[in-house]
């Protein structure tokens, strides 16, 4: 049966690479909002950026259930920064008898700023489609992430 897995991480700590290895072992579909935003807007949504996201979001989960409906495991890479997103997103598939796995992409703060200089490195080399950070936005999306409580049953990875 068709199975749902989930990553949630801070942004730039690696969930998308997770996110990736995941798919190719256990042959699900990728479904990502950062990967959809990207090839729209590219860098720079502006004032509607939340709006556009949480519309996304709205979509793949509808997505989702039409590829599980088709036996496709799917893996949502989006972050799942608060607990009501993580909640909400447990029950979603719960109501429904669909299993999930969520993991999170734990790293230390010193492993997390070297990665958004790298990520940062390759957005201005053009080696990578993904989202600058500054150290404003940083510092902005480090304060939004809550960290999952042990009650969540995630799996731990780094």
């Amino acid at each position: 049966m068709a199975k749902v897995y989930l990553v949630a991480g801070r942004i730039c700590a690696g969930k998308t690479t997770f996110a990736h290895k995941i798919c190719m072992e256990k042959h699900a579909a990728l479904l990502s909002t950062d990967e959809i935003t990207l090839a729209i807007f590219g860098q720079h949504i502006g004032e509607k950026h939340d709006e556009v996201v949480e519309k996304t979001q709205e979509y793949l989960f509808q997505k989702s259930l039409e590829l599980i409906a088709c036996g496709i495991s799917v893996c949502l890479d989006w972050g799942f920064w608060q607990r009501d997103e993580r909640d909400y997103a447990r029950e979603f598939y719960k109501c429904r008898g669909i299993e999930t796995e969520f993991y999170y992409v734990d790293i230390p703060e010193d492993e997390w700023k070297k990665r958004i200089q790298k990520r940062n490195g390759e957005i201005g080399r053009n080696e990578t489609q993904a989202y600058f950070v500054d150290e404003n936005l940083r510092v902005k999306f480090g304060a939004m992430f809550e960290n999952p409580d042990a009650d969540e049953d995630l799996i731990r990875v780094q």
